[in-house]
């Protein structure tokens, strides 16, 4: 097999992720993403990321709405995933990626990944249904222009799955300041890892489901007194530009307004100076003394669980009144999540599921007992 090595140097500096795209009456918004899409596209950036799961299934075929049917086809690069968790044999492999075909309206797809490897169930059922092999397959008949994973497990097994899968062409990771050193997610190690064997990375969760761009007003303040016309989220995205060897950092915008902070940040970028890592580096010890969850907000934990409980936005509620014990409305953001249709936190029955698919892996079950604790007092 002849491979075409990934051009690096002509990929997008900024990818426009397609998992929290913005909503509107509990839909998402095409016309937004429609806007979205064509500022982004004006800008000169064209890489998107999707995925088979995201969106209920339904992040594909608005990608087709606003993008595939109004572009030339070799004017973006589209980006999408196979995920083991919904396969129950090697036969779903051709039915799951014929499907994505179909919803994105493309022949091919210019990169493409096996979803979210971790150590245990996820990279396993990847090898028991020989997921590696039948994507070089794919590649061959030209479905595929370039073949990797994304990836939320240790550095050990990160390192065994590259030498048992040379084939692999590129990485997908978790990177940003504040989990670089974090003992779960390993940022750093994992960093250090692919650029040691000179493998190109996409990163995902740059500003950390949000979390970097809505910093407590003391740590915002530290760069306002560097930077006053900075957005918290353009420091983010600068640290991770600023590594060498990214090719390209996803970022799942939600609103035009976000689109346009981040594209102001990428049109004329500028790494960060050495007086201002120090600064993330003073925000990053100050965030660890802060117990908050760190949860993204994927939201993988909600479609499976049997008591529809939306578990990011109760942890959302939970951090707040961690962080402001007095404060009364974490309570009433939660009483007004219960009311529009989410399950209780005390409503958990323990079945495990969202802890089976966090990313993160939170103890979720024991932070919902939390939350029950914190915000439900009396029943709502």
């Amino acid at each position: 097999m002849v491979c075409e090595r990934i051009q690096t140097e002509k990929m997008p500096k900024l990818g426009f992720g397609l998992m929290r795209l913005p909503q509107n009456g509990g839909a998402v918004d095409v016309d937004g993403v429609k806007r979205m899409v064509d500022a982004y596209m004006e800008s000169g950036f064209n890489y998107f990321d999707t995925a088979y799961v995201y969106h209920g299934g339904n992040s594909e075929r608005v990608i087709k709405e606003a993008l595939v049917d109004h572009y030339p086809r070799e004017s973006f690069y589209l980006a999408t995933k196979l995920p083991a968790w919904v396969m129950n044999g090697p036969e779903d492999r051709d039915r799951i990626f014929g499907e994505q075909l179909e919803k994105c309206g493309v022949e091919y797809f210019d990169f493409y990944l096996l979803h979210s490897l971790e150590d245990g169930k996820n990279y396993d059922l990847y090898e028991k249904y020989d997921c590696f092999r039948w994507a070089v397959e794919k590649k061959e008949q030209g479905k595929i222009r370039h073949f990797g994973f994304s990836y939320h497990g240790t550095p050990e097994l990160l390192e065994q799955v590259l030498d048992r899968h040379p084939e692999v062409e590129f990485v997908q990771i978790q990177l940003n300041y504040a989990d670089w050193n974090n003992q779960v997610v390993q940022s750093g190690r994992l960093y250090e890892i692919l650029h040691r064997r000179g493998i190109p990375m996409i990163v995902m969760e740059p500003v950390k489901g949000g979390m970097l761009a809505n910093l407590q007003p003391e740590l915002e303040e530290l760069l306002k007194a560097v930077r006053p016309e900075a957005s918290a989220a353009s420091w983010a995205l600068r640290f991770v530009g600023s590594l060498d060897g990214v090719m390209t950092i996803l970022s799942g915008m939600s609103s035009e307004e976000q689109m346009e902070d981040n594209l102001n940040t990428f049109r004329h970028f500028e790494p960060l100076s050495e007086q201002e890592q120090q600064v993330i580096q003073t925000v990053v010890k100050k965030m660890q003394d802060k117990p908050l969850i760190q949860c993204t907000s994927c939201r993988y934990c909600c479609d499976g669980c049997p008591m529809s409980i939306h578990i990011p936005d109760i942890f959302r509620a939970l951090n707040t009144a961690r962080l402001y014990p007095g404060d009364n409305r974490p309570k009433m953001f939660y009483k007004n999540l219960v009311g529009a249709g989410s399950g209780r936190a005390g409503d958990c029955i323990g079945c495990g599921q969202c802890e089976s698919v966090c990313p993160q892996h939170l103890p979720v079950i024991e932070l919902l007992k939390e939350a029950a604790d914190t915000l439900e007092q009396a029943k709502q």
